[in-house]
């Protein structure tokens, strides 16, 4: 139990710095609401849990690879980029709505789900994974073998799930006491953050293939 709850408490402590899961997940959750900005959390913790699998099956390695860590920062700013560019189009749009004539929102949970997978998926999370966790977790691992590995494992995603559902739930009651061009104006602020994630990302990916050259 103690090992369970020292585990929450990290994984809790690291996903408190803003990223770009954080900015995607408060503008879903102002935008369309706490069940979308959930799903964009969810997104980002099937990445974490395929990660811990790696590393409990020994994968974890390969991901360190140059020749796979390269391509996914160029795809990672493409995917940052994009999302930040469809946030700042669609900011004026009506919240909850969609641009389709039918009235039917075209904001999916399934779609918002898969941002929150595609800004995972990038090497800065990868290697924050690996560098961080995996010390820890591969510690655990050694110490006290396979059942504290995955009580720790737990934890981590445990704390990772309190954070966001603690931040969504302070973004749901945020969301009724700001107006709508308030809310507008905070969805075309994240556009802006995510593609300035973009441009860190094509920097890294820039400076990783010069190294080669």
């Amino acid at each position: 139990m103690e090992i369970y709850i020292k585990f929450i408490l990290i994984g809790l402590a690291v996903a408190m710095p803003v990223g770009a899961i954080t900015v995607e997940m408060t503008k879903q959750g102002l935008r369309n609401g706490f069940t979308h900005g959930w799903a964009v959390g969810l997104g980002g913790m099937t990445v974490d849990t395929a990660l811990i699998l790696a590393m409990y099956f020994g994968f974890a390695s390969l991901l360190s690879l140059p020749y796979i860590q390269i391509p996914l920062w160029l795809a990672g700013a493409g995917v940052l980029a994009y999302l930040g560019y469809d946030s700042i189009r669609h900011s004026d749009l009506p919240l909850n709505s969609a641009a389709d004539k039918t009235g039917k929102t075209n904001a999916s949970f399934w779609r918002t789900y898969r941002n929150g997978l595609f800004v995972a998926v990038s090497p800065g999370n990868l290697i924050f994974w690996i560098s961080v966790f995996g010390t820890v977790l591969s510690d655990s691992y050694q110490s006290t073998g396979q059942l504290s590995f995955m009580i720790a494992a737990i934890g981590i995603l445990c704390g990772i799930l309190l954070h966001d559902l603690g931040l969504l739930s302070i973004v749901s009651v945020t969301r009724k006491m700001m107006s709508s061009r308030m809310i507008q104006l905070v969805s075309s602020l994240a556009g802006v953050l995510l593609i300035g994630f973009s441009f860190y990302f094509l920097y890294k990916f820039v400076t990783a293939v010069w190294q080669y050259i």
